[in-house]
């Protein structure tokens, strides 16, 4: 897993949705779902629930979402 993935992780649950994150950081849509889906494939687990155009967070994406985040803070202290 690489940490550019649990940026993109990371903003996605920040922002509930993945147009408002693809916007953020930058990239196009499409290509963000599929970050997420094959991060998801890779953990063998859902992150999000879908429902319409808002996502919500399962028990494993919670749980990857603060681990992310001091992942995340951790790496930008160090660089």
């Amino acid at each position: 897993m690489e940490i550019r993935i649990l940026r993109y992780f990371w903003t996605i649950a920040e922002e509930g949705s993945i147009s408002k994150a693809a916007d953020l950081l930058h990239i196009t849509q499409p290509t963000l779902s599929r970050q997420l889906r094959e991060l998801e494939e890779e953990l063998e687990t859902e992150l999000f629930y879908r429902e319409k155009k808002q996502l919500q967070l399962t028990e494993a994406g919670v749980f990857l979402k603060d681990r992310a985040e001091e992942i995340l803070t951790l790496t930008d202290h160090t660089e």
